[in-house]
């Protein structure tokens, strides 16, 4: 039988329940006369513990229109409403125990409202605790920070900096992931190193990649956070090359701890080879210091035409986008004259500038539209600045320097490493005989190379040989290039470094100012630089510790805005040229009376 777990109790119909808890009371009509009530109760109420108490399920409802022995409890203790009935004095005389705390007594009051002293216990407790707290506020706030500012020890930062280096502890930061600037697979033997250049110079690293997580792939649309790497897609277009590949992300990779960039024999795009190029453009930039590689070289020690290559540009120019470079590559300069205009020339003078120079163009010294963010600069033009005191803008460019350009010569490897100049000099001669501006380490493998500049650019170059067991299909050892430089005129320098020896040194004043054609000097580069690599096809090739200055956008030489304000000349490579395609204009200048 099912069973209905919920309990339910209703009253049956047609039976009263009642309970008496007071006795029973007559019949309103044997109801006696209520007695006299006094005011007093010497008596309290009959306890409801003495009263009998009866419980009958047959009595009737307590609850009917009948009288009940509880409605006749309650008239038992009804008062009246005269209070004299009650036996209460209410004469106007009569002296209640309290009435001293309503009447008032003007003797007793004006004895009070005198006042007395405050040299009391009480009085110089209270004093004493609000003078105890305001030396405890003074001393918190006051007293305290005066001690622990000439007392405290000052951290030392172990020559610690912030994101990217060394904290103060002399601790590498750790992140989960691989995110920073400096490799976490870096060895710490790496963080410092002495300078090629001067070996009493300590210098402290501020990037790396040991590139040994494989598969990774550097397209421009992958977000690797942390690193700083975006390939080029496109045909690199400089006439000072003449490349004959398409760059193609799909050509670089990580494999086996190397980065791997691979040259294929593949149509594409109209051109019959596929290579890869990436930069760290307006993502890491380098301002002074040494940029260090260890390579594997391409091919074997004598095959021609190979265009590996490792180097660095100013962050105003990107690799492969020539609107970006034109006016802009390969300039270092800060002056106001006719090495700012196309040409060199303004009107045909000076006359070296238009004869001497390029044998293949006729003895015409450059072709170069001139200098578009240059000193001569007229106010209000578009310029990324800063301003010199004399209210003139800084001359701003796209300088080159490279870590090394691999070549063939005679059947033997060699690189070819190179600064590259704008203005020239007459003749594309700079000053390399005078003592102390260039200085080559080992005669026997290192030479100036015989290419010193045509019409797009002059160059600073030393060849030297490499070791020949460094190629892909030789021994398959690294080698390490690297170059080293302090920005600036007077005392500034490049020093090149191949095979992990310094191989030659040219010095700023080399780069003095060349009356002839009628320029100012040019400093080593002093823009920030960014990183490329690559590897084509061409037809024309067989930080101190003390000074670190590394950003894209520094105070000193800013490129962001600029570069935000002119962002599809950075994005576009169909855009070749600043004017003709970018249907951009080059700033008045001051120099043509423009202003």
């Amino acid at each position: 039988m099912a069973s209905d777990p919920h309990r339910r109790y209703l009253a049956q119909q047609n039976t009263s329940s009642t309970t008496n808890l007071l006795p029973p009371s007559p019949q309103p009509s044997q109801r006696p006369p209520p007695p006299a009530i006094q005011a007093n109760f010497a008596k309290p109420p009959p306890s409801l513990r003495s009263t009998p108490s009866t419980l009958s399920l047959a009595d009737p409802s307590p609850y009917n229109n009948n009288a009940s022995r509880f409605s006749a409890g309650i008239h038992s203790y009804s008062l009246a409403a005269d209070p004299l009935s009650w036996g209460t004095k209410l004469s106007l005389t009569e002296q209640e125990p309290d009435d001293y705390l309503h009447n008032p007594d003007p003797r007793r009051d004006r004895k009070n409202d005198a006042g007395g002293t405050i040299f009391t216990l009480r009085g110089f407790s209270n004093v004493g605790c609000i003078f105890v707290l305001t030396l405890a506020i003074l001393a918190l706030f006051v007293a305290y920070p005066v001690v622990h500012h000439y007392t405290a020890r000052q951290q030392a930062t172990f020559g610690g900096f912030n994101a990217g280096g060394i904290n103060a502890t002399g601790q590498i930061p750790k992140m989960a992931g691989n995110w920073g600037l400096i490799d976490l697979e870096t060895p710490e033997d790496a963080y410092t190193r002495p300078g090629y250049d001067d070996p009493t110079v300590d210098m402290q690293l501020v990037f790396s990649d040991e590139f040994n997580t494989d598969g990774r792939t550097f397209y421009p649309e992958t977000i690797l956070i942390g690193k700083q790497w975006t390939c080029i897609t496109g045909r690199y277009r400089l006439s000072s090359t003449n490349n004959m590949e398409w760059y193609d992300p799909a050509a670089i990779t990580t494999t086996n701890g190397s980065l791997v960039i691979t040259l294929s024999a593949k149509e594409t795009h109209d051109l019959n080879y596929q290579g890869g190029m990436m930069t760290t453009w307006n993502k890491f930039c380098f301002t002074g210091g040494i940029l260090e590689a260890s390579v594997v070289l391409p091919g074997a020690n004598n095959i021609v035409g190979l265009w590996p290559a490792v180097w660095a540009m100013g962050n105003l120019g990107r690799a492969g986008y020539g609107a970006s470079l034109e006016g802009m590559w390969p300039y270092t300069y800060d002056a106001c004259d006719v090495g700012t205009l196309a040409n060199q020339t303004l009107n045909g003078l000076p006359e070296l500038a238009t004869v001497d120079g390029d044998k293949g163009n006729g003895g015409v010294l450059s072709f170069l539209p001139g200098q578009r963010l240059s000193r001569c600069t007229c106010p209000g033009e578009s310029h990324p600045g800063p301003v010199h005191s004399d209210g003139t803008y800084v001359g701003r460019s796209a300088p080159e320097i490279d870590v090394f350009e691999a070549q063939i010569s005679g059947g033997i490897g060699e690189v070819s490493q190179s600064g590259q100049w704008a203005p020239f000099n007459y003749h594309y001669e700079w000053a390399f005989n005078v003592s102390n501006n260039m200085v080559i380490e080992d005669p026997t493998i290192t030479e100036l190379n015989s290419y010193t500049g045509g019409v797009f650019q002059q160059a600073t170059s030393g060849v030297t040989q490499t070791n020949q067991q460094c190629y892909e299909l030789e021994g398959g050892c690294s080698s390490v290039y690297a170059f080293e430089y302090k920005p600036g005129f007077d005392d500034g320098y490049i020093t090149w470094i191949a095979d992990g020896k310094t191989a030659w040194t040219m010095r700023a004043p080399g780069m003095a100012a060349d009356s002839r054609v009628e320029i100012s000097a040019r400093p080593v580069p002093q823009e920030p630089m960014y990183i490329i690599t690559n590897l084509g096809m061409s037809t024309n090739f067989g930080d101190p510790s003390d000074s670190i200055n590394i950003g894209c956008d520094p105070k000193d030489f800013p490129t962001q805005a600029y570069i935000n304000q002119y962002i599809e000349a950075y994005t576009n490579p169909n855009l070749t040229t600043w004017v003709d395609d970018f249907k951009q204009t080059f700033p008045k200048n001051s120099f043509k009376g423009e202003c």
